[in-house]
């Protein structure tokens, strides 16, 4: 178990990893680009406790991305959980490249998120993590505590809730990068629960890009201002069919080759 924490265990690429946009809206689209995502954030906050509603967290996510000029695609997904009859929710695992991922993956199906505890600190984005329903975990907390945080995973699984985790535990220019934490994945063991793997892949000018990208010590604002400036960002959510399983050993490495395989190839080394 590494000292640094129960689910902090690689530093992730840095911020120098991150690229400007290709190209860039004229600085009259970035201006109506800022508006538009105040007004989103606004009536989302305006919103209070009904945030949490599927239907309106779904529009809302879609909302931040229309106004931050972000086309999202599914290749026809429709969903991200993986629903059997038997009740049980779906464990969605993700690569994790940015604050853009959740939005994105929102924006497919409303599911519980797990964040880390810095995130419920931001402004306004903290609040409105809290009021959607997002689970935060201490990063830096006690080992100890690990086998409690399992079952509260494994807990909300079995009551039917799909519950969305970064099993990289930090973001990376590309989906390569960090191993998959195995934590969650014991926690689908012990609930029986689906385990459904996703990529999220960014594209500017049809090429590949970590425009989108946050990483390191970098501010939230600058990524930001990169998203916004960029002209013709693109976001793909593939979902790959769902495993099972009862070791979350062979969980973790299935759900990882299914991510990454899917991957655009950019031709540079993660970090």
């Amino acid at each position: 178990m590494n000292p640094a924490g129960p689910w902090a265990l690689d530093p992730g690429c840095p911020a120098s990893c991150a690229t400007d946009p290709v190209t860039r809206v004229p600085r009259a689209e970035l201006v109506r680009r800022y508006v538009a995502l105040v007004g989103v954030l606004v009536r989302a906050a305006a919103r209070g406790e009904r945030l949490a509603e599927p239907r309106l967290l779904r529009a809302e996510a879609r909302a931040v991305l229309g106004a931050l000029g972000v086309r999202l695609e599914t290749g026809g997904a429709r969903c991200l959980s993986a629903p059997d009859g038997t009740g049980v929710g779906t464990l969605v695992v993700a690569n994790h490249i940015s604050w853009l991922d959740a939005v994105a993956l929102l924006a497919v199906e409303p599911v519980r998120v797990l964040a880390k505890r810095e995130v419920g600190r931001w402004p306004v984005v903290g609040t409105l993590a809290r009021r959607a329903g997002t689970r935060f975990i201490d990063r830096g907390g006690s080992p100890r505590r690990l086998p409690d945080m399992v079952e509260e995973l494994a807990g909300d699984l079995r009551g039917g809730a799909s519950v969305l985790v970064f099993p990289q535990a930090t973001t990376w220019c590309a989906a390569a990068g960090g191993r998959f934490r195995r934590a969650a994945f014991q926690a689908a063991a012990d609930a029986g629960a689906p385990v459904r793997p996703v990529t999220v892949a960014y594209r500017q000018a049809g090429a590949p890009t970590a425009t989108a990208a946050f990483l390191g010590d970098e501010d939230f604002t600058t990524s930001l201002r990169r998203v916004a400036a960029a002209r013709g960002l693109t976001v793909r959510i593939t979902a790959h069919p769902p495993v099972r399983g009862a070791d979350r050993r062979t969980l973790a490495a299935t759900a990882r080759q299914a991510v990454t395989s899917a991957f655009p190839v950019t031709g540079r080394r993660a970090g």
